[in-house]
């Protein structure tokens, strides 16, 4: 792509949907300066952009105090996705990921029993990869995202030793080498297998918790050995990683605040 065909983005609609996700995250009504403030925007294009928002129907206005917030005409826009399965939701982030990235990207359930299902999966047609069932079942601590599930959990170095014990990898990995990569999971959102699942497969993956901290999804780029270089495998997984995020914050909302937040004062 060229610099004459790369896409021309609108400003203003950028400046819009950055404002409306402000507001969003926002427990109350607010005034143009704090709103403003919190988006980044002028006081000038906030001011105008919320009385066309409000035109439209997507914020409401209150006269009286002066104040904007998300109005009713947004379910105009979700209504469509509201009923909608979650997997059908993800899977365009399931494709861009494997496109991107060259490499066969698996969706998985996390059940309450300690197994992950793999439930869907996506990979370009172009190149070799190593082939997953969906319904693929397998204990949820074993691989890279067993590694992940063991980060975002707090286990206990004591617990994983003991679920380690029972579980069946091809190239065991070591239950120091093990631990340590759960040690830097914790610090990176992310982990790696590199052959001890499946000998001569890669895997890269990261987890989705729910609202509650539980995790709930996974996701994996799976490759055969040799095909992509250490430093494309933490590129992917910073991917996975960044796409377990909108997971958590779009179809869980694991990422609001906690507690209602209020600006008019704070500036």
């Amino acid at each position: 792509m060229t610099a004459s065909d790369s896409p021309k983005f609108v400003p203003a609609v950028e400046n819009a949907i950055k404002l409306l996700r402000s507001m969003a995250m926002i427990s109350s009504p607010e005034g143009v300066a704090p709103l403003a403030r919190v988006s980044g925007l002028s006081v000038s294009s906030t001011f105008n952009l919320l009385k066309t928002l409000t035109k439209e129907g997507v914020v409401s206005f209150d006269p009286k105090d002066k104040t904007y917030r998300i109005g009713m005409g947004v379910l105009e826009f979700v209504a469509p996705i509201l009923g909608a399965n979650p997997t059908d939701l993800i899977r365009p982030l399931l494709s861009d990921l494997a496109k991107d990235h060259n490499v066969m990207v698996a969706l998985w359930h996390v059940t309450e029993r300690q197994r992950i299902v793999m439930i869907d999966s996506m990979a370009p047609t172009y190149i070799v990869h190593a082939r997953m069932r969906t319904g693929s079942r397998l204990p949820a601590l074993i691989g890279a995202l067993g590694r992940c599930y063991a980060a975002r959990t707090g286990m206990e170095r004591a617990t994983a030793e003991d679920h380690y014990a029972e579980l069946r990898w091809q190239a065991p990995p070591g239950f120091d080498n093990y631990w340590r990569d759960i040690e830097e999971a914790r610090k990176t959102g992310y982990a790696f297998d590199f052959g001890n699942l499946f000998i001569g497969v890669n895997i890269a993956a990261s987890i989705a918790c729910d609202g509650n901290s539980q995790p709930r999804l996974g996701l994996s780029a799976i490759t055969i050995a040799g095909q992509m270089q250490p430093d494309l495998m933490t590129h992917v997984a910073i991917g996975l990683k960044e796409a377990a995020h909108q997971i958590e914050k779009n179809i869980f909302c694991a990422h609001k605040p906690s507690v209602n937040t209020r600006l008019t004062g704070l500036y």
